[in-house]
């Protein structure tokens, strides 16, 4: 665990040192595109946030290779350097795609060349555990076409969530963490030394997206573009596939049946990376139908992502954010739950209540939380009781002087005066 550990941290802290200065190259290089009708933000704000996570992801994986017990990794396996190849070529594609818009279709034909890459490489999926059936053996080209379009999809999932402030970073993050605890216990708790790649995958993206995150929330300082976007969704794909083609399900049969038979059910390895992209997945099927039933076609942008729709109810762009986490990580987790605990019915309760908190959160649009007096010093400002009673405060100085024939000056002087007795109400 230290190692996996050190490994994360390396990747997250040069992830965050690099991007300062690739937020002032792409500024330089002109990849700072004016804001579109569809776009969120305001301000022109620079893309290729991507770089930073590339060389964030290449730094992890060099410092595992020399690592004791991850070097392994590298010596018996070889989807690391799969992983790196195809990881290269579709951040190059995105780096281009952040400065001169590429076409979709170029974009998805590199997509679909990067998965190949991969299984060239020996990164497929080999068979797959089937609920009711049993473990399917699978040929050298269903096996190659189900990864690849695995691959596509979970890129194009990633990238169609971006669309908020910390979002897709976010989102990713939560979902690398849940299935690195999935990952880990497999290798770990049980010995299965096929998880191990997908276990090292898991904690390189969460470095990536936390060291990312502070420089992308809201207000976002850059963007990941399609550079940071379709590599994470890669990445996060390239887990998936090593966890469910690569795993061999008969070793989990060797076990005793209280043990990882029960624990850790031969069909988990083929739902966890359904249930960790479930909304981003959500989302483009959605804006699939939606697009086609227009008449448009399905690489068409529009405004009617799941966040989208989220502004439109009335959420704030940071409660948007948070209600994406939060459903990721319901959803998430609690398929890991289930594989951790026999007693199914106790975790189906669970989800269920905090679903319906999830529920309630998202009828209450225009509730502001606030932070408590002791706690104000560690949130932004628009959390802070006394900033929110400044800022009502405000319109009412602006209409004193047309009201009682004072100046502004004047009001703002009074309506200041009068400003602690009302925060002390």
């Amino acid at each position: 665990m230290r190692e996996y550990l050190l490994t994360l941290c390396i990747t997250a802290a040069v992830t965050y040192l690099l991007t300062g200065p690739v937020r002032k190259f792409a500024i330089v290089a002109g990849a700072m595109p004016a804001v579109r009708a569809r776009d969120v933000h305001r301000e022109p704000t620079p893309r290729l946030g991507g770089i930073a996570m590339f060389f964030g992801l290449c730094a992890g994986l060099l410092v595992a290779d020399h690592l004791t017990n991850l070097s392994e990794v590298f010596a018996e396996s070889n989807e690391p350097r799969a992983l790196l190849s195809g990881a290269a070529l579709i951040w190059l594609i995105g780096v281009l795609d952040d400065k001169f818009e590429i076409d979709a279709l170029i974009k998805l034909g590199g997509q679909m060349i990067a998965a190949g890459v991969m299984v060239m490489q020996g990164l497929t999926i080999l068979w797959l555990p089937i609920p009711g059936v049993g473990i399917v053996a699978l040929t050298q080209w269903q096996g190659t076409l189900l990864t690849v379009a695995l691959v596509v999809i979970t890129i194009n999932a990633v990238n169609f969530v971006d669309g908020l402030d910390g979002l897709a970073a976010g989102m990713v993050c939560i979902a690398s963490c849940a299935f690195f605890m999935y990952a880990y216990r497999l290798w770990y708790s049980y010995g299965i030394e096929a998880a191990a790649p997908a276990t090292l995958f898991a904690a390189v993206l969460m470095g990536m997206c936390l060291g990312f995150l502070p420089h992308n929330m809201h207000p976002a300082r850059i963007f990941m573009g399609d550079s940071g976007s379709m590599m994470i969704g890669l990445v996060l794909a390239a887990g998936a596939i090593s966890i469910t083609g690569q795993v061999d399900p008969d070793v989990m049969n060797l076990y005793p049946r209280t043990t990882v038979y029960s624990m850790v059910p031969v069909y988990i390895p083929l739902l966890m990376p359904l249930t960790i992209i479930a909304i981003p997945a959500a989302d483009l099927v959605l804006a699939i139908v939606r697009r086609t039933w227009r008449g448009q076609s399905p690489f068409a942008a529009d405004r009617g992502h799941l966040h989208h729709r989220l502004l439109e109810v009335g959420h704030s762009h940071s409660r948007a954010v948070l209600i994406m986490y939060f459903w990721s990580a319901v959803i998430a987790f609690g398929t890991l739950a289930y594989t951790v605990n026999e007693a199914s019915m106790w975790i189906v309760l669970a989800i269920a209540m905090l679903s319906g908190v999830g529920l309630f959160l998202l009828l209450l649009p225009r509730f502001t939380p606030r932070a408590p007096r002791w706690a104000e010093r560690f949130v932004p400002p628009r959390y802070r009781r006394r900033a929110a009673v400044q800022a009502a405060a405000e319109p009412v100085a602006d209409w004193t002087p047309s009201l009682n024939g004072a100046t502004a000056i004047g009001a703002r002087a009074q309506e200041a005066e009068r400003s602690p007795a009302g925060a002390r109400r």
